[in-house]
């Protein structure tokens, strides 16, 4: 049944704007509509609203399914920063993790990524010596990519002609990163293959080996973390929490439970929606915040789909890699537990990154490409008083989509003993990478569980139970359709596809959607 997430159910059949989604990029988008005065109305078919933000309860614990850390926002005045504070009103606030926000362990080594450009840079060159100038040659292209994504972006909330006029001048020097693999612009720069492996060992958080990625996506992701990483004070169900009285103010509003089935569209206008229970409702703008394949192939009619080439469109994308999360929830608090803000991540020694995938995905019985542990309890300030002497850890590994498909259509937590001895079995793995390096608290575990991509399939909707919306390959930047924009009028796209994967990136989708409706200049006004 249809609900409000806080308020008194509200409901009328006209709105200025609805956003079918709340995720980031859907709270966003809503958030900046509803500062210009716009009535707005978000649809989220989930129980709880957030996409990738929100938590979830269980045995007196809380996890954040999407949120492990952010980038930037610990400096007031970072782009970030203030577009967070905008759309908040100044609520959200956040913890620094400290100066190491990331640990880099393959197989026996361990080096640390520390806060700080000039940290980061003397303790990568104290790691290796010899490569003094290959590290500075990679911070200064990292920079210049990120120089360089302002105006790509910007094009993007442009109206059609005005892209088609001066567009490319605008992306050409991003064009220039993006149409490289991150691979190979780390071996232009150095033969060490340890080093190459260490600067791109965050390719977990967009998730494309480095042979695979685009060197855009990767350096985005750099940079964002140059000056360390933070988490939300509350938890990441306070994104929500912050931004929805700034939608209610404007008499808006975000209805959980309520799935839309499809998008109303009358001589090549989007005019509302229709749900799954059969209620329309009806705006002048439509946002579709619930990923491209999703809105695509599920929500727009065959014929104005085939009209207007959509489903074509989307053969020249693929799905992001699927994941498995394991949340644990541990007798003690993190203090008791001496538990560390730093994330781990966790490489075999012997292969490359991509080799190490591509084993895996071939017998997933090799060892995991990658393993990342974070521990949210000791990073949010607040934990303790919400839930005294517990903690909580997640570990996240690549889990392909195909090996749990024979389950595809069984129900959640209902899917049979061969699916729970398939988890059992990865989840004893996923400990035993955990004890290795915190042998100590083998003896603490109260309560775990994993997810797989079918629950991500059934709480967040993505076709194949994928993290990061589509692959950041080199061809996906090349694509003009990525864009706010559809053929349709008054159909508009946010979220991670439009931009790029993770919070940030989908937060600026946001903007940019919010931007190309309005005409406004909102980073003009944010930062005014």
């Amino acid at each position: 049944m249809i609900q409000s997430y806080k308020q008194k159910l509200q409901l009328e059949d006209q709105y200025d704007t609805i956003i079918i989604g709340s995720g980031m990029g859907a709270l966003a988008a809503g958030a900046l509509l509803s500062k210009e005065g716009q009535k707005v109305l978000i649809l989220e078919r989930h129980y709880t609203p957030g996409g990738f933000t929100h938590v979830f309860k269980r045995k007196g614990y809380e996890w954040d399914v999407g949120i492990h850390y952010i980038g930037e926002v610990s400096r007031p005045n970072s782009a970030l920063r203030k577009m967070f504070d905008y759309i908040s009103d100044g609520k959200l606030q956040w913890a620094d993790m400290g100066e190491v926000y990331d640990r880099i362990i393959i197989g026996d080594r361990s080096y640390d990524l520390v806060k700080g450009v000039k940290n980061f840079r003397d303790k990568m060159v104290s790691y290796f010596p010899d490569e003094s100038k290959a590290i500075d040659q990679y911070i200064d292209l990292v920079f210049q990519v990120s120089k360089s994504a302002g105006k790509f972006y910007m094009d993007k909330a442009l109206p059609n002609l005005a892209s088609r006029i001066i567009g490319g001048r605008m992306r050409k020097a991003f064009y220039k990163f993006s149409d490289q693999t991150t691979y190979g612009i780390l071996r232009s720069l150095t033969e060490n293959e340890e080093l190459i492996k260490v600067l791109s060992a965050q390719y977990g958080d967009y998730g494309l080996p480095p042979k695979q990625s685009s060197f855009a996506m990767h350096a985005s992701v750099v940079k964002h973390y140059f000056h360390g990483g933070s988490f939300p004070i509350g938890g990441s169900a306070e994104i929500v929490n912050t931004v929805d009285p700034v939608i209610e103010s404007a008499s808006g509003t975000i209805l959980i439970s309520a799935e839309v089935d499809k998008i109303i569209i009358e001589n090549n206008t989007a005019k509302g929606v229709r749900m799954k229970d059969g209620k329309t409702f009806m705006a002048k703008t439509i946002i579709s915040g619930a990923g491209i394949y999703n809105t695509y192939e599920k929500m727009i009619s065959n014929s104005v789909s085939e009209k207007h080439g959509l489903r074509d469109h989307l053969q020249k994308l693929k799905p992001s890699v699927a994941h498995g999360c394991l949340y644990i929830g541990l007798k003690g608090s993190p203090e008791e537990l001496q538990l560390p803000k730093t994330n781990l991540w966790i490489y075999p020694g012997d292969l490359d990154h991509d080799s190490c995938v591509r084993r895996y995905a071939e017998d997933i019985s090799q060892p995991f490409p990658v393993v990342y542990i974070s521990f949210p309890a000791a990073k949010d300030p607040s934990w303790s008083e919400r839930y005294p002497g517990r903690s909580t850890i997640d570990i996240i590994t690549l889990l392909p989509y195909e090996i749990f498909q024979q389950w595809e259509g069984t129900r959640w937590m209902k899917r049979g003993d061969d699916y729970k001895a398939l988890k059992e079995k990865i989840s004893q793995r996923l400990l035993e990478h955990l004890f290795d390096h915190q042998p100590h608290l083998r003896d603490h575990i109260d309560h775990y569980e994993l997810s797989t991509p079918l629950t991500t399939q059934n709480f967040v909707n993505y076709k194949n139970g994928e993290i990061y919306g589509i692959d950041h390959t080199p061809s996906r930047f090349r694509q003009k359709f990525l864009r706010p924009r559809t053929p349709i009028k008054g159909l508009y796209l946010t979220g991670q596809d439009v931009v790029t994967a993770g919070i940030g990136g989908a937060l600026f989708a946001g903007l940019i959607t919010a931007s190309a409706i309005t005409g406004v200049n909102f980073m003009k006004k944010i930062f005014a």
